[in-house]
């Protein structure tokens, strides 16, 4: 008999239409039954032993919220026995109902009940306490997880040792995951623990990866790649790093439109085992990255979520570093600019923060001329020696990819089809804070723009982030950073920024709520098991 091993997870979800996502046991057909009638059924697919399926479940009614169970070969496996949590649900908004978005990244596995938590209360087990224990409490319509949902390089003390048992750790990459079957365990250890289970059946979620899901650093620079592909286990760690992603996260980014049409769905589909697939797949996005678009669209009434990858589809080259390669740059801008007036509210998702503390975009800014040769071939040594000891790789170390990005906003926020925001969404940096740009020349959008940052969501925050932070978005921080961008003779960005709120710190959620043309910002901390505290709420419309 199949059984459940991993989910379900709720992830695609609209007026009359969900999809949800399961690991089980063996090869079997895969059922949604909901309580309303509407439910679906897919049969798995397997890859490296394991088996998955991503049910497409239809018939669903707007403005309604139905209770669903998952059968397997025609046994229920969902809820699970003697479960102490609410029924998972599928809630269908109506239109005009307007979203609830919640966002943050940079997820460390919390440990297993009644053992020490080294870095505090986690946000999302928090979050999900507090909805199984007050029906009546604001649940998220959807949550944006925005990169290293797990970390590949920095494994918890279990997963070490079940490292250690299969293959030691004396050979490169000791105490890393080196493959598929180890990035399966980070899954379980994130995914399995009993609160983030649940929260994950019930609230449909968006994600994207960032470096940590691969590797840390990742696409830093053309030289960094170089080093990493004359290693004997880089291969085999990208490989395994894009296909767990591809199965675990991209695939439930897709609509039930968009899964039909997929051509590599299909033909794991086809096959008794999809491996070689999906490895094939695996090896084009690596060797040729602008052949494969992670990036997507979803639209929720009249807020357009652009989920932006800026990991996998950089160009590297010095003389024309860029965040996205001229693809996927062209489809941000598509999507951006599609049907005028259609949404209320654009939100950008990228992991990595658009404006940045003040210090910190200059000194990326002018390391990247430095390494480009601005300054000469030793100084150029120097810049790539200080990028990877500093992570200086944010969008301010692709200047014209801040600028490109930046006019983007501002042609899609102006006019008299504007909407009224257009917020950037960020994780990474472990904190929180708002920022608010201006444009130098020019009226600027007649939207409102805002960076929103929010991480990490359970992690570690040093000291030494507090206090580089903190220093970073200071009045001396900004004047020594105007002479690293003199030095480099960095020309001066299309837009000033400000930091409006924060910089906080701790393991945290940020939620929108936009209704209408309003929206509304929530930051909240977790400070105990289903404690979440609001620090700070404002309306961003006026």
């Amino acid at each position: 008999m199949a059984g459940l091993r991993l989910g379900p997870l709720l992830r695609y979800a609209d007026g009359s239409s969900a999809t949800v996502w399961v690991e089980v046991s063996r090869p079997c057909a895969a059922e949604v039954r909901c309580a309303d009638g509407s439910g679906g059924t897919a049969r798995t697919f397997q890859v490296a032993g394991h088996h998955y399926a991503l049910v497409p479940v239809t018939g669903l009614t707007a403005g309604t919220e139905t209770a669903y169970e998952v059968f397997l070969d025609g046994t229920r496996v969902w809820p699970l026995p003697d479960s102490r949590f609410p029924p998972s649900v599928i809630r269908v908004p109506a239109d005009g109902d307007g979203v609830r978005v919640a966002f943050g990244s940079c997820r460390w596995a919390a440990p297993p009940a009644g053992q020490e938590d080294p870095v505090g209360p986690d946000a999302l087990d928090s979050l999900a306490a507090r909805l199984a224990t007050d029906p009546d409490a604001e649940r998220p319509d959807v949550l944006l997880l925005l990169g290293d949902q797990v970390y590949a390089d920095e494994v918890s003390d279990a997963t070490r040792e079940r490292i250690r048992a299969r293959r030691g750790l004396a050979d490169p990459p000791g105490a890393e995951v080196a493959d598929f079957e180890e990035y399966t365990w980070l899954y379980y250890e994130s995914w399995l623990d009993p609160e983030i289970r649940w929260l994950l059946s019930t609230v449909p979620s968006c994600m994207v990866f960032d470096d940590h899901d691969v590797i840390d650093d990742w696409n830093t620079s053309a030289a960094w790649l170089a080093d990493m592909r004359a290693t004997p286990w880089w291969r085999e760690r990208i490989l395994s790093g894009l296909m767990s992603y591809w199965v675990h996260q991209h695939l439930g980014n897709l609509s039930p439109a968009e899964l039909a049409a997929d051509p590599l769905h299909t033909a794991l589909h086809a096959t008794p085992d999809g491996t070689d697939a999906l490895r094939a797949f695996a090896c084009r996005a690596d060797a040729e990255p602008a052949s494969v678009r992670w990036s997507y669209r979803r639209d929720f009434g009249r807020t357009r979520l652009l989920m932006v990858d800026t990991r996998a589809a950089r160009v590297l080259d010095e003389g024309g570093r860029a965040m996205l390669d001229p693809g996927q740059a062209a489809w941000l801008r598509t999507q951006a600019l599609d049907d005028p007036g259609s949404y209320d509210h654009l939100l950008i998702g990228t992991s990595l923060p658009w404006l940045l503390p003040h210090l910190v975009h200059d000194a990326e800014t002018w390391n990247a001329a430095l390494c480009r040769g601005e300054r000469g071939a030793r100084w150029a040594r120097f810049g790539e020696k200080l990028r990877r000891a500093a992570d200086l790789e944010h969008w301010a170390a692709f200047p014209g990819s801040f600028t490109a990005l930046a006019e983007l906003i501002a042609e899609a926020g102006a006019g008299a089809s504007a909407p009224a925001t257009v917020l950037v969404l960020s994780g990474d940096v472990h904190h929180a804070y708002v920022a608010e740009p201006r444009w130098r020349e020019g009226p600027g959008p007649d939207a409102r723009v805002l960076q929103l940052t929010c991480s990490p969501v359970h992690n570690s925050i040093p000291l030494s982030i507090r206090m580089g932070f903190r220093f970073g978005w200071s009045a001396v921080a900004r004047a020594l950073g105007r002479r690293f961008a003199r030095h480099g003779r960095c020309p001066r960005p299309p837009v000033d920024w400000r930091r409006t709120s924060g910089p906080w710190f701790g393991n945290q959620l940020m939620t929108l709520d936009l209704r209408g043309r309003s929206a509304r910002l929530r930051l909240e901390q977790a400070r105990g098991k289903g404690v979440l505290t609001t620090v700070e709420e404002s309306d961003l419309t006026p």
